[in-house]
Parts: structure tokens; C-alpha cells; sequence
């Protein structure tokens, strides 16, 4: 198929060099595919380096103790991935093999279609199409598609059928498959597409109709507003702080910034004390933001709460923007730091 001969003639010129290209194990493509999910490639290299420095196989790393690989994962967000990372080697190294199926690999904790597909035709050469936003949005402007989709879940169930026929039986489906991810990161991007760069252009339905960027069409889901009270207490040189159960749905076993409720206290009451900073953040469909304040430092002794002396901070596993926020207010010597503690 002449779409497939310019599209992997394109990525053997133009491929980055991406680390889990460049050294190929099974191990490594299970990490970055885990890494990548719902990741931009630029925030994964500096994790995918440490991690393999400190986890570098399915061994290392089922016998470490998973909170060291929360740890380790700490910034990168969606932190269920590194549990079932972890669980999965735990899994994998009671077998004679690595799994060499998409159906043997989908019975692993942490692996849907999209990332057994990438598996299995990355580390074994299975002819087994991927499809992901990246791909979405190439099918939907190679087709000029102009159906709305509910969400991307039901456009890539739609695109599945055209994926598959395009993947074929061909030679080097995990090219094929790094080829069309690369070329949706790169050219075919959201925003902005470069068509006028793009390999497969002459197949391209939306690029002839001059709004290729109009595709896919996804029903836009209204924006939701959400205020969030936090509080600031240092006691002794500690810090107080409220770790997420285990079993947790996000953020399990993480560290944060407790909230006005988890200290005890109503948000009124937290807004009673010195605002300390103001922070802005999108998850999804909601625009969070967040006030840290520093009112009278409750008992601590609620569910969840730990008094964590700040000298362990640094060894305390914290979620990506309360890490930051937590180093900048004892940067700053706000609200009671090393230097300024509280009673």
C-alpha cells in the first residue's frame, strides 16, 4: 500500500532518537508505553533515563518495594500507572516468558488495547494497530470525517476498523505503528498541522480541503469551576501533610497539602488564617484552583494526617504540583519554614 511505503520511508529519515528506540528490550517498551500514556514525550525522557537507571528490568523492579516506585514516578502524574507498572513485573517474572500476544498481555494489571497492540508489535513484531488520539486525528483528516464524537474513546472505537486495514499484514508494524504516533506528534499535530511537510499528504482528504485541522470533531464538554481550600501548618520543624489511602482511586498512597476538611477544620475557618499563595491548574474538564492558607495549626491527629519533619520531605512521595508548591513555600520562608518555624 502506497500510504504505508511514504509513511514509514518518512519515519526512517525523520525518527527521533528516543531512548526506548534507540536500546530495545521488551522491558523498555513496556516502560515507555506506561510512561506515555497521557504524557508529551519531552516530560517522559528525564523519568524514563532515572527509572531505568534505578529499575533496569522486570526483576529490579518487581522486587523493589512498590512505594520506591511511586516514588520514582513522582511528577509524571496518573500515578496508578507506576502500581500497576509494578504489579505487571511482579507478574511477569513468575512466567518462563514475557507474554507474546495482545490477549495474554490485556490479562496484565495496567494494559488496555492501545498499549498491548504497542507491545506486541514494537517488541515482537505482531501486526496489531494502535490507535490513539495521535492516530485518531490522522484517520479523521486522511477521511475528512466530519462525525461528532461523544469522546475520544468512541472516535477511536470508529477509527479502529480503518486502523486495522491500513496496519494490514504487513512488514514492520511496529515501525508502522511508531511511524503514524510520531507523524501525530510532529506534523499532524492538533493545532496547527504541517501539511505542507507531511508524507502522506496526497492521501490526505482534509489537507485537499484546506482545514485539516478541523478533524476529528469532538463534542467540546463544558469547563467546571472548582475552589480548593488548603492548609499550610509547620509545628516543630514538621510539616503537615495528608497521605491518600491505598486504595485510592487517584493519587493513591501520595502525599498532599491537606484540604480545609481533612485538617479538621471548615474552609471558613482555613480562610481565617494568612493566604500564603493562590494556585491555577486544569484536570481535564475541571479549572481547579487552589488557596493555601496558614491558619491556627489543628491537631493533626485526623485520618490520613502526618506531621512530616522537613528534613524528610525530600523522602516522602508527594504529588507533581505539591511538590512544587511545598518546596516554593519553604523557599520563600513563608508560612513557617526551616528557618522560620511555627510554635
Amino acid at each position: 500500500m502506497e500510504f504505508r511505503k511514504a509513511l514509514l520511508r518518512w519515519y526512517g529519515k525523520n525518527a527521533r532518537a528516543l531512548p526506548w528506540r534507540t536500546e530495545t528490550s521488551v522491558y523498555r517498551t513496556v516502560v515507555s508505553e506506561f510512561m506515555l500514556q497521557q504524557t508529551q514525550v519531552k516530560t517522559v525522557l528525564p523519568y524514563f533515563d532515572r527509572w531505568m537507571s534505578r529499575f533496569p528490568d522486570f526483576e529490579s523492579l518487581a522486587a523493589a518495594d512498590v512505594e520506591l516506585a511511586v516514588k520514582a514516578w513522582e511528577g509524571l502524574g496518573y500515578y496508578s500507572r507506576a502500581r500497576n507498572l509494578h504489579r505487571l513485573a511482579v507478574e511477569v517474572v513468575k512466567l518462563p516468558e514475557p507474554p507474546r500476544t495482545p490477549g495474554q498481555w490485556r490479562e496484565l494489571p495496567g494494559i488496555g488495547p492501545y498499549t498491548a497492540a504497542a507491545i506486541c508489535s514494537i517488541a515482537f513484531g505482531v501486526p496489531e494497530a494502535c490507535v490513539d488520539g495521535n492516530v485518531v486525528r490522522i484517520l479523521a483528516r486522511l477521511t475528512a470525517d466530519g462525525t461528532e464524537f461523544r469522546d475520544s474513546a468512541s472516535a477511536a472505537k470508529a477509527f479502529t476498523p480503518l486502523a486495522v486495514e491500513l496496519i494490514g499484514g504487513g512488514e514492520s508494524p511496529g515501525d508502522y505503528n511508531q511511524a503514524m504516533m510520531e507523524l501525530g506528534a510532529t506534523l499532524c499535530t492538533k493545532a496547527k498541522p504541517q501539511c505542507r511537510l507531511c508524507p502522506v499528504r496526497e492521501f490526505c482528504a482534509g489537507a485537499a480541503s484546506g482545514a485539516a485541522e478541523a478533524f476529528p470533531r469532538l463534542k467540546t464538554k463544558a469547563i467546571t469551576a472548582v475552589d480548593v481550600v488548603r492548609v499550610w501548618c509547620v509545628r516543630r520543624d514538621s510539616l503537615l501533610l495528608h497521605r491518600n489511602h491505598d486504595r485510592a482511586a487517584r493519587l493513591a498512597g501520595l502525599h498532599e497539602l491537606p484540604t480545609a476538611e481533612q485538617a479538621g477544620m471548615t474552609d471558613e475557618a482555613a480562610r481565617g488564617g494568612r493566604l500564603l499563595a493562590t494556585k491555577r491548574r486544569a484536570i481535564t474538564r475541571f479549572q481547579i484552583t487552589e488557596f493555601i492558607h496558614e491558619p491556627i495549626a489543628p491537631s493533626g491527629d485526623g485520618e490520613g494526617l502526618e506531621w512530616v519533619p522537613l528534613a524528610k520531605i525530600g523522602q516522602c512521595a508527594l504529588s507533581g504540583p505539591h511538590r512544587r508548591w511545598v518546596e516554593e513555600l519553604l523557599a520563600s520562608g513563608s508560612g513557617g519554614s526551616p528557618l522560620h518555624p511555627t510554635a
